[in-house]
């Protein structure tokens, strides 16, 4: 098969698909991967690296996509890209369709076969593609969280970890997966006071055994909500639904009852947000403020760390291409159910069922 590796062009995203490792592999296989020229660069991997392992370097995006008859890639196709698509060609990606019509509508339109990587569910019911994205969102969410915290970027001006003889930052975490752990591990370390909501009692009895007595665990309801954004400092966003729209979890109403300068990191904003002030933003623009409360919403927060992320997404998406590079995707989606769970719209026909239920679509 040949297999193409676009360089990324969306805002300040710098990982990249397949590593250099990963284009040996697939070339001892038989097959040939045709990259983009710069599309490692950003998470350290040279032209020379995709070079002595078998890649073909191609000067641009649209050679890329013309070439190939499977793109592998980190983030949804942009507008810029929509034509570029090509009818029969399988996208392999994230694409949150969830929160985007007009992408939606973009891959239809195409006539492509598109795999999104966080639909893609394992025997066990985990979402092995999108967990270690999920890790490192969770964990920066604190990182950049106790950063807008500071008072000169409009911020409460609290240190999360307090100091000798001043209590430490209160942080409450919406939602007990993958980001909402990983967001409370790192807020702990740091020393804050954590309380961590969610309606499912199997996953709360997990953290409660896992974490410090400085973390408490509560079941989300919305009293619950309501009663906590009162009186702490920095709240995550981390709900999930897969393949659907996150549920507004906290309202515009809401913010009212929030201390001025507390800051909110909705990592669910890829999957249209949880809160519903909630609009997506960027590396280079990555907050904005309502009602004194401030807002960081950054659709691709792991791609600013790009050589962990990459790395921890190639390990465990190789796998996968492997397999639709050596089956075909017909054959690989009919004898593997995970890569079936991850396929959205297949030539014009969307068949993700939750796809259908978000945009209101007529089931095919």
């Amino acid at each position: 098969m040949k297999i193409g590796v676009p360089k990324e062009i969306k805002n300040y995203e710098s990982r990249v698909a397949v590593t250099p490792a990963g284009v040996f592999e697939l070339v001892n296989c038989g097959h040939r991967v045709f990259v983009q020229e710069g599309a490692g660069e950003g998470s350290g991997f040279s032209d020379d690296d995709y070079r002595e392992t078998g890649a073909y370097m191609l000067p641009t995006i649209e050679a890329v996509y013309a070439m190939t008859e499977m793109i592998v890639k980190v983030k949804e196709p942009i507008a810029y890209e929509y034509n570029l698509v090509k009818k029969n060609q399988i996208v392999f990606t994230y694409f949150h369709f969830a929160s985007s019509r007009e992408l939606t509508e973009a891959m239809i339109s195409s006539k492509a076969v598109c795999i999104a990587y966080e639909t893609v569910t394992d025997s066990e019911g985990t979402l092995p593609l999108l967990t270690p994205m999920s890790e490192v969102a969770g964990r920066m969410a604190i990182q950049q969280g106790a950063k807008y915290l500071e008072k000169p970027i409009k911020g409460r001006g609290v240190l999360l970890g307090g100091v000798p003889g001043v209590p430490p930052g209160k942080v409450l975490v919406l939602g007990a997966g993958v980001v909402g752990v990983q967001a409370a591990k790192m807020a702990a370390g740091l020393g804050a006071h954590v309380t961590i909501l969610d309606i499912n009692m199997k996953r709360l009895r997990y953290v409660n055994d896992v974490m410090p007595s400085h973390v408490v665990t509560e079941f989300s309801s919305v009293y619950n909500i309501k009663k906590h954004i009162k009186n702490h400092d920095l709240i995550i966003g981390a709900v999930l639904i897969p393949g659907a729209k996150a549920p507004n979890l906290i309202t515009r109403e809401m913010l009212k009852e929030m201390r001025p300068g507390t800051v909110l990191v909705d990592v669910a904003v890829d999957q249209g947000g949880c809160i519903e002030t909630t609009r997506p933003t960027t590396h280079d623009d990555p907050t904005f403020v309502i009602d004194d409360i401030v807002h960081y919403c950054v659709a691709n927060m792991p791609g600013a760390v790009p050589y962990t992320s990459t790395l921890a997404l190639t390990n465990v998406t190789l796998p996968y291409v492997l397999k639709l590079a050596n089956m075909g995707w017909e054959k690989a989606c009919e004898q593997n159910a995970d890569l079936r769970s991850g396929l959205s719209i297949v030539k014009g026909e969307v068949v993700a069922k939750e796809l259908l239920e978000v945009f209101d679509l007529p089931l095919v």
